[in-house]
């Protein structure tokens, strides 16, 4: 090969990570007797591929320290062990961290929509919350919800250390049922970001606007939205997160309150405005 791609140590989970690594597994077990031509075709493919994310990451405003040092804590964790140990309600691993492009993705939105309140739903390590908790003005607030009391505590220990922390209230429980009460105590949202419990995406959908959680002309942003490519390739494959995915987007794409545009960005980011 004329030139090497640096690789990334996390698992691939976009639908352009597993592209690459599937190019340069075809690469690596090409015989002598291909052609030079498929190979330097294949090889051009590859670079394509695996060439966009780090360059992305490299011309993106680069993260706080307080956001490179979670993310370096959340990569560090142990979260297999912890599975397997049964301490947590539901598999953890590190790729679930938003990661440095798409928390400047949302850092930028809170700034480019002016958000004062901001609802996630869905913490893990509170990447994500973090980056868009730098954003807001001073009398600003993040609430974001969480189901895993463990992955909770790691995130405000982290909050602590970061003087845009003490703007993030954070709310453990089902993510529904914090909605529940949230709703009961008329709080609403100019902007809200999911990244939870794909198969639930759809009632967190329904309930933002129905509660009316999401303020008129507020948006939406919902992450894993292309889910490694399942929702768009052959269905026989597709698992039962892939279905609840490309059925979240069937019904977004259908509802008349809202516009959408769905974005390549990592795993897929989709954007929703709910109308005035």
């Amino acid at each position: 090969m004329s030139q090497v791609v640096e690789k990334p140590s996390a698992r691939p989970v976009t639908p352009l990570g597993i592209l690459a690594k599937q190019l340069e597994t075809i690469l690596q077990t090409l015989n002598q007797q291909t052609s030079d031509e498929l190979l330097a075709n294949l090889n051009q493919a590859w670079l394509l591929a695996a060439g966009l994310d780090p360059y992305l990451e490299e011309c993106t405003t680069r993260e706080s320290p307080a956001l490179a040092a979670l993310a370096q804590k959340t990569a560090q964790e142990g979260w297999s062990q912890r599975f397997h140990e049964g301490a947590t309600v539901r598999e953890l691993e590190q790729e679930m961290l938003s990661g440095h492009v798409e928390g400047q993705t949302l850092k930028m939105f809170i700034h480019m929509t002016k958000a004062r309140k901001v609802l996630e739903i869905g913490m893990f390590t509170g990447y994500s919350a973090l980056a868009m908790a730098e954003a807001l003005p001073a009398d600003g607030e993040l609430v974001a919800c969480e189901v895993d009391p463990y992955t909770a505590e790691f995130a405000q220990a982290a909050f602590r250390e970061s003087p845009h922390g003490a703007l993030i209230r954070v709310e453990v429980g089902a993510a529904l049922e914090t909605l529940q009460k949230l709703a009961a105590a008329r709080e609403s949202f100019d902007f809200v970001f999911i990244d939870a419990d794909k198969r639930e995406y759809v009632k967190y959908f329904q309930t933002l606007l129905e509660k009316d959680l999401l303020v008129p002309g507020g948006f939406l942003c919902v992450d894993n939205t292309l889910l490694q490519g399942q929702v768009y390739l052959p269905g026989e494959n597709r698992t039962p997160n892939g279905e609840a995915i490309a059925q979240f987007n069937r019904v977004v794409a259908a509802d008349s309150r809202v516009e959408q545009v769905l974005l390549p960005l990592r795993d897929g980011l989709t954007i929703i405005r709910r109308l005035p």
